[in-house]
């Protein structure tokens, strides 16, 4: 048997990978919200909670409205930020500015509690734009596959963002892993 070789699939900047922020005096902003909350469970909800209010009063700092959503599903706070005018939070909902709000949010969280914080941030819709990006990259890593390539390895991105893949991967019937060490690790795969 031959050894096909690997395809690398590149993302357009449209589909460029977060990067993180780095650490920055976050427990500066205030906390004060008029957050809308999910159902009250516990810690999570605290999290849910300190989480809102940084995003709040960073929100009222750049002087724009949005109202926030706190939702916890399987032990995860999900925070969506929406407005009534669509393009308010343009800005907001590029996809490095959304990791990096996701970031900042989490280490405020952190200084507030000491606990790390695995919130996920969504602006405006954001993290739907980004699953339907990733899976025209998925599309795309099968079409080499199948075209003879041993496997297909995705640009780097968060966890998040690769159990997302792994999961559309597994849909199609195929298989993949994560390889890499930190702001390199990435996906790569392969015929099941």
């Amino acid at each position: 048997m031959t050894d096909a070789p690997e395809a690398t699939i590149e993302a357009s900047s449209a589909e460029a990978s977060s990067t993180q922020a780095s650490p920055a005096d976050v427990s500066s902003i205030a906390t004060d919200t008029t957050a809308v909350k999910g159902p009250d469970t516990g810690a999570d909800s605290d999290e849910g909670d300190l989480a809102a209010d940084y995003l709040e009063e960073l929100l009222d700092r750049a002087d724009l409205d949005g109202d926030i959503d706190i939702v916890v599903r399987a032990g995860r706070v999900y925070l969506s930020i929406e407005a009534d005018e669509p393009d308010s939070l343009r800005t907001l909902s590029k996809p490095d500015t959304v990791s990096a709000l996701q970031e900042l949010t989490r280490l405020a969280v952190h200084a507030k509690t000491g606990e790390f914080s695995r919130l996920i941030l969504d602006i405006a819709g954001s993290r739907d734009a980004r699953a339907e990006e990733l899976q025209r990259l998925v599309d795309r890593a099968v079409e080499r596959i199948d075209e003879g390539a041993a496997s297909a390895a995705l640009p780097p991105m968060s966890s998040y963002e690769r159990k997302l893949v792994h999961d559309l991967v597994g849909e199609r019937g195929f298989t993949s892993e994560s390889e890499g060490e930190g702001a390199e690790r990435h996906t790569v795969i392969r015929r099941g």
